[in-house]
């Protein structure tokens, strides 16, 4: 009966102390602003994918904004909004990398730098 008890409690404990190392997840929403096409929004969710604590990603190129949810123990904010600009685009106030810009398609560049979708024919 001693040993019963024992292990019941013991097993509470492990259960209590596993059950608040629970790791936080937050969701953000970053302005991306150069996001253009869907070439663009399958280069950011492939990028942001192979980081690790990013659990989930979501461009939606109409609003030009992304969705992150990420472990705050393993990333942070910042770091997210870096490796959007180190794929090639703005994110919120960090501006694209350079050298990652240029290796963007056309399509996906700025339209004052010749790039964009266009505007379709009529």
């Amino acid at each position: 009966m001693k040993r019963l008890l024992f292990l019941m409690i013991a097993v509470t404990g492990i259960s209590f102390l596993a059950s608040a190392q629970t790791k936080t997840l937050l969701t953000a929403k970053i302005i991306t602003p150069t996001v253009q096409c869907d070439m663009c929004k399958e280069r950011i969710e492939t990028y942001l994918k192979r980081y690790d604590g990013v659990t989930y990603v979501s461009v939606n190129v109409k609003k030009k904004e992304t969705t992150v949810k990420y472990l705050t123990d393993r990333t942070n904010i910042e770091n997210i909004k870096t490796a959007i600009a180190n794929a090639g685009y703005d994110a919120d106030d960090v501006p694209a990398n350079p050298d990652a810009y240029k290796e963007l398609p056309k399509c996906c560049k700025k339209t004052e730098d010749g790039g964009g979708m266009g505007k379709p024919k009529q």
